[in-house]
Order: structure tokens, then sequence, then C-alpha cells
């Protein structure tokens, strides 16, 4: 009767090759012929997952040479329909000249308790092995995972979604629209606060704001690296660039006027403006930075820190093709050009519009 199943194959009659393998699995359901047709006739259906596992377990199960090939084309011919469609799709998803811009896709952490499930779905919507799709997968803070045209990005986030892995897309030109303001000190802070600041030409304005304004505060630390002498293994003497010390940043998001207020340690104006720290000669910058940071806390003691930006920088210093595209507003005094300060205007832009979504 296997007979006859495979020339209904042959002939395309599937109704016909159903109904045959509908007596043959009650007859003989272990038989690995019978299991490979029940493979094919999922195929021919459109049940693609259904007759990878047909066909997977027939590869670990059978020793029979002619059901292994039979096997290894059937999920190759799976492969190639899944891309063929996947770059049917993604052409589709970036025809709008808007899908074309550049963007970036973000994983979300994820316990490495859900790693476990999560790691093949990621692995087959991205086509990696499971081992380092689960290497992927942050356990703490956000990863810069791609860039590219964001409907591309979109169609791929889409799909990590519905198979539960949290993630998001951005374009770096909705980022590029929000304005920065350097803020130099507070010259009045009750409901309404009002900083000394400059705009992204370098002029010096007032700007007043109430502080419910304010929906999102960004911290962290960017190194300073400085050119040290050093003695190596052999006694000589050779140049290195270490991390010698790190600058403090903060940023407050405005999200209804599009701009993020921008502190830090090095620029603020201690000495100036309301009262934020005593005016002692002895006080260190370190201490009327923790000063600044303890007055924004009470004053934003309900807003939501984003303190994760090492970690992020970490998945994204080497994408400096990406990072060259973002101005950072960040004039520090460099002898070198470096990522970090692109990376954390990023960080900072992604979860202003976050935030927003």
């Amino acid at each position: 009767m296997i007979e006859q199943v495979a020339i209904a194959f042959q002939e395309k009659d599937y109704k016909k090759a159903a109904k045959l393998l509908k007596e043959l699995s009650k007859k003989s359901p272990k038989d690995p012929w019978v299991q490979f047709y029940i493979g094919r006739l999922y195929e021919v259906s459109g049940k693609r997952q259904k007759a990878e596992k047909v066909y997977r377990r027939l590869l670990q199960d059978t020793t029979n040479a002619k059901i292994i090939t039979q096997a290894r084309q059937g999920l190759q011919r799976l492969s190639e329909i899944e891309q063929e469609e996947r770059i049917r799709a993604i052409a589709h998803a970036t025809v709008h000249p808007d899908d074309a811009e550049l963007g970036v896709l973000i994983l979300e952490p994820i316990s490495n308790e859900l790693k476990t499930q999560a790691a093949p779905k990621f692995a087959q919507i991205m086509q990696l092995d499971s081992y380092s799709a689960r290497l992927l997968l942050p356990s703490r803070g956000w990863r810069l995972y791609r860039s590219g045209a964001v409907g591309e990005l979109k169609y791929y986030g889409e799909q990590l979604k519905n198979a539960g892995i949290s993630c998001f897309w951005a374009k770096l030109n909705d980022i590029a629209k929000i304005q920065v303001f350097h803020v130099e000190y507070f010259t009045e802070s009750t409901s309404t606060a009002t900083v000394i600041c400059r705009n992204q030409a370098h002029q010096l304005g007032s700007l007043s704001f109430d502080w419910q304004e304010v929906k999102g505060r960004v911290q962290g630390i960017l190194p300073i690296f400085e050119e040290v002498v050093d003695v190596n293994a052999r006694r000589q003497l050779e140049r290195k660039t270490q991390t010698q010390d790190y600058f403090q940043f903060c940023d407050l998001h405005l999200p209804k006027r599009r701009c993020i207020l921008r502190l830090y340690d090095h620029g603020y104006k201690f000495q100036q403006g309301i009262r934020i720290t005593s005016q002692s000669s002895q006080n260190t910058i370190r201490i009327n930075w923790n000063n600044l940071l303890s007055f924004l806390n009470q004053e934003l003691s309900q807003v939501k820190i984003w303190s994760d930006f090492t970690p992020f920088a970490e998945t994204a210093l080497d994408q400096t093709e990406l990072l060259n595209k973002i101005q950072s507003h960040i004039h520090l005094f460099r002898q070198e050009k470096t990522n970090w300060d692109s990376a954390f205007h990023l960080y900072s832009g992604l979860a202003f519009l976050y935030a927003e979504a």
C-alpha cells in the first residue's frame, strides 16, 4: 500500500494519499515510510512546523539511508520556502521610504529561567544556532541587537514579540529630532523650575518648566581616557590608553517639549543659582554632584530612572558605523573621539521614545 501512497504523491492526488495514510497509520504507525509520507502530507498542506517535526524525528530515529536522504531534502525544501517568504516580507516591509530609514532593534532583558524557552524561538526567527541565541538574549538591561532599515527591524521585532520575546525598534531620525539643552545651573525651584542652559547652537538662555513635565531621567557615567606610560612584562616602556576617571551625566526628559535637559558633573556651575550644596570650599565635585542628584530625587521622586547605560553601551560600542551617524550633543575635551558619547545619547534617546510608545 505504501507504493500506492508514493504514486498518489507523484500524481499530486493528495486526497487519495491522505486516505491511504489514514489506514496505514492505524496498521503500522511506527513504520518510517508511513511517517515520512505523513510529513510530506503536512508539507504540501502548508503545515510546515508539523512537517519539520516529522522530518527531524526521522533523522534521529531511523537508519534507512533512503528515508534519511528524503527527510533531509524535505527540511531543505521547508528552509527554502521560509527564506523566500522572508525575502518577500522584508521587501514589502521596506517599500515605503519611511520604512527604509535607518533604525535599531533593541532586545529587552529576559530572566534566565525564561531564556531556555525563548532561545529556540529566537534562534528560529533570527536564523541562529540555539547556543548563540541564548548568549545574545540579555539578562540585564537592553541589548542593541541590530541596525538597518526600520521596516525590516519591525518585521523581525513583531515576530519576536509574537514569540514572547520583548523588544522594540526606533528610527535614528526620531532621536535626532529631540532637542538637547545643556544645563549650567538652576535659578529657581518651586512647582516651576528655571534653568540657565545652552541650546544646540551653544547660545545661552533660560528655560522654565513644571516639574511634572519631566517624565524620565537617565543617569550614566562616561569614561575619561588618558594615555599613560607603563612598563610591560619585558620591562620596556609602552604607551597605553587607560580609563582614569568618569564623567557623571543626568538627562531629564520633557516629552511635551520634545527636549532633553542634560546635566553633567564637570559642567554644572554649583556656585551659581539656587543653593543645592553647601558653599564649603571643601566640597569635591563628587559631593556636589551627589547633592544635586539628591535635589532631583526630592523633586522627581515619582519619575522613572534609566540607569543601565553601561551594560547597554557594551553591546553598542563596536557598532562604530552606526554610532558615527549619531550626534552625541556631548562636548567633552577628549584627545581621541570615543563611541561612548554617542552611545549615551542613543540610550537616552531610546528611553525618551520608549516611554512614549
